[in-house]
């Protein structure tokens, strides 16, 4: 399963991006035109393992943004056991590849538990490579783990890529196999963290996909010939409808030849990542042809866990982490990193047009993108299934009504297992899938779904199917609109719904609610009852708010955290694993030793390139720096080396709060005496990059200041002790009361 892929990317539904593999499986199985996903990264990953709805396994939004209540505190329960656990109880071997974002967070450090890891036995999997959290860098990944282990393979190898990292994993795993096992069973889930941003495809990519020139014609124009592309495909009907562009975005033809040449290289970026990842997908499919046991493989090839991606906004972005922290770069502050587009400098994602033209041209015919779980842009997903031993009907589309939930019980009956009624003593629930197994047959192409039933939810933007007929609550902001002002809503009441006959309008484009208000206020209620069988009450619409809410912690109010020497990679400092210096005073005091000679190196650090701070000795000058998403760093430095012996190396940050991201006056100290002070006017108000690590007596990740240092940086004194003080989180009274409001809203 791939990140972020709206429907109409990959060339094998109608796109103009290349991905032979997904074709190839598609030519040698199935399409499926009406397979769904929940709109949302973790939501679907939470299905997609386990078989139920996500509320259902306590995961209605990312783990991000986890809420105490049964339906969003993202522990996935024990007697919703994944497929992992399943298949490895019945003698499979099961490995794991790519992307977990369904670790809660204060449990996402080294320090365990790891019961909720994927090798642990909620998810079951014998062996586990990739990171943790919504996203990593491609090219110096924070967050990488093998198994339950940090790990920087990337250290030393110029060009290294996680992509092509992680395929190389998966192929030694299966020839392994082959030879120590040949007839041990295997599942792979392969789960790459392309393509969401950033969006890093090797420079020999971004070249192939530039040389073709596929988005020089704009959006407008390019979702109208994937639009033709689509109908004779047939994975459209001949009389879909293209759903209007909205007029909260530009046309392409009004666009400045500046911000046209931006967009593009922002597409040709985004396509390479894709077909770069598409290809790498490839090799591990013929690593299982080349061991003799691609006709009895079963292969499922999801396209995307949820619509293409709109937080880029409405320029794009040079750094994701600008739009976290609530600045919107401008098509000049962009054009700055425009040849380093895909690189390793930048943490990129496109401008909204394209998930507009992706979603509305990458999630053609549909409308809306991510996030919005009522509209197909959100949650329609490409999906394809081979299976040579048992799918004759090559080449074949299907059109039944499914979703992800259907996969677990589809690999069941595929494997020839019952649904499980109890694992490892713990009684199972109901899976709440069907097995669209009775799809393969080719007399069974045109029969009626076994799913007549669906709802989706997210952030309080709802729908339901059933039986052919879809309601939905259009968005009451756009998705790129991403603030900490989010106006107050009433979320039961407050959102217009919509009515479709999905027999005679594919693509949700032509509204009965009007005409039929019986129709509409019965499947209202039958959302009710859905929702409240599946955990999805109580609604909440707030974003941001729920980042910054408080999460569970293993040492919950600490604000002195002490270190003796070197630690790394501990993750998510929000949860309490380490010191979050946002929104506060702190001091930093280091006690350290420099030996004959100078010294230099990192003494404490969190986040990196694209937004984090650093203290450490450069050429023996203690030196603090913030680095300020990129467009700024701000230091303070001393004057002079330090001498051989023992020093007190303090930065004391007075901040002028309250509110959220204000400035303060820092301090640089050495031994009691100031050497440097001075003001800096604003702070990071939500996060530093979270694919880092924070880290004591050296840098894993990226550095703060690349002209500064280099990793690892590793310090070559000694700490004898380095203290962190936290003082008290200082939002302003109406930033409080949001959080408090959204708070009571849930209650």
């Amino acid at each position: 399963m791939t990140d972020d892929v709206g429907f109409s990317a990959p060339s094998t539904f109608g796109g103009v991006i290349p991905t032979p593999a997904m074709d190839r499986i598609a030519s040698e199985g199935l399409r499926y035109t009406a397979f769904h996903t929940t709109a949302l990264c973790s939501p679907t990953r939470a299905a997609l393992l386990t078989g139920r709805n996500h509320h259902s396994v306590a995961t209605g939004v990312v783990v991000d943004q986890a809420t105490g209540y049964p339906g969003y505190n993202s522990v996935i329960p024990r007697s919703a056991v994944a497929i992992g656990e399943i298949l490895r109880l019945n003698g499979y071997d099961t490995s794991w590849y790519g992307k977990d974002h369904n670790v809660p967070q204060w449990e996402a450090s080294q320090a365990g538990p790891f019961h909720n890891w994927p090798t642990g036995n909620v998810k079951g999997f014998d062996y586990y490579y990739g990171f943790l959290g919504d996203d990593s860098s491609q090219w110096q990944p924070g967050m990488l783990f093998r198994n339950t282990t940090p790990i920087q393979p990337q250290a030393g190898k110029p060009g290294w890529n996680l992509i092509t990292a992680m395929a190389d994993e998966a192929i030694g795993r299966i020839k392994m196999l082959n030879e120590v096992q040949p007839d041990r069973p295997f599942m792979i889930y392969y789960a790459p963290g392309a393509t969401h941003a950033p969006h890093h495809p090797t420079p020999e990519w971004i070249e192939k996909i530039s040389s073709m020139h596929l988005f020089d014609q704009g959006w407008n124009k390019l979702r109208e010939q994937i639009f033709a592309n689509q109908k004779k495909l047939g994975v459209i009907p001949k009389n879909a409808q293209l759903t209007p562009w909205p007029d909260s975005l530009p046309q392409w033809d009004t666009l400045s030849p500046e911000a046209k040449k931006l967009y593009i290289r922002q597409a040709d970026v985004y396509a390479a990542f894709l077909a770069y990842t598409d290809h790498e997908i490839g090799r591990v499919i013929q690593a299982v042809e080349d061991i003799g046991k691609l006709h009895n493989t079963l292969i499922i090839y999801i396209s995307g866990d949820n619509g293409a991606s709109p937080e880029g906004t409405l320029n794009g972005l040079y750094n994701e982490f600008a739009v976290a922290n609530g600045v919107h770069p401008t098509v000049e502050e962009n054009m700055k990193f425009y040849d380093a587009w895909g690189s390793d400098q930048t943490y990129p994602h496109y401008a909204v047009g394209w998930a507009w033209a992706w979603a509305w041209a990458w999630d053609t015919p549909f409308k809306w993108t991510k996030q919005i779980a009522s509209y197909f842009g959100g949650t329609r997903n490409g999906l394809a299934i081979a299976w040579p031993e048992r799918i004759k009907d090559k080449g074949g589309i299907r059109n039944q009504f499914h979703h992800i939930i259907d996969i677990v019980p589809t690999l069941l009956e595929a494997a020839n297992l019952p649904e499980p009624v109890e694992i490892n003593g713990v009684a199972q629930k109901p899976i709440e899938g069907v097995s669209m197994a009775y799809t393969w047959d080719k007399a069974n192409a045109n029969v009626p779904s076994t799913r007549t039933t669906q709802y989706f939810e997210m952030f309080g933007k709802r729908g339901i199917y059933h039986n052919g007929w879809i309601a939905s609550t259009p968005p009451l902001n756009p998705p790129w609109e991403i603030s900490l002002k989010q106006a107050p809503t009433d979320v039961m009441n407050g959102f217009k719904w919509e009515l479709y006959n999905l027999k005679e309008d594919w693509t949700q484009s032509n509204d009965l609610a009007a005409q039929m208000p019986d129709k509409l206020r019965d499947m209202q209620q039958l959302f009710t009852m859905e929702a409240a069988k599946y955990q999805v009450f109580p609604l909440d619409d707030s974003l941001l708010s729920r980042f910054i809410s408080d999460k569970p912690s293993y040492s919950p109010g600490r604000t002195e955290f002490t270190y003796f020497g070197e630690i790394s990679n501990v993750p998510f400092p929000d949860t309490g694993t380490a010191p979050s210096l946002l929104n506060r005073s702190y001091t930093i005091t280091a006690e350290i030793e420099i030996p004959d000679g100078a010294a230099e190196g990192m003494l404490i650090t969190d986040g990196g390139r694209f937004a984090g701070y650093g203290f450490y000795l450069l050429k023996g000058r203690p030196v603090f720096t913030w680095d300020l998403i990129a467009l700024e760093r701000v230091k303070w430095q001393g004057k002079e080396a330090l001498a051989p012996g023992k020093h007190t190396l303090v930065f004391d940050w007075k901040y002028d709060g309250p509110g959220l991201g204000k400035g303060g006056t820092g301090t640089l100290k050495v031994d009691g005496k100031a050497v440097d002070s001075h003001v800096m006017p604003r702070s990071l108000p939500i996060a530093v990059a979270w694919d880092e690590t924070f880290n004591v007596g050296l840098d894993t990740g990226k550095p703060v200041d690349d002209q500064d240092y280099q990793v690892p940086f590793r310090f070559t004194g000694k700490i004898s002790k380095l203290t962190v003080k936290l003082g008290p989180h200082e939002m302003s009274p109406a930033e409080k009361g949001k959080i408090e409001k959204a708070k009571r809203d849930r209650q």
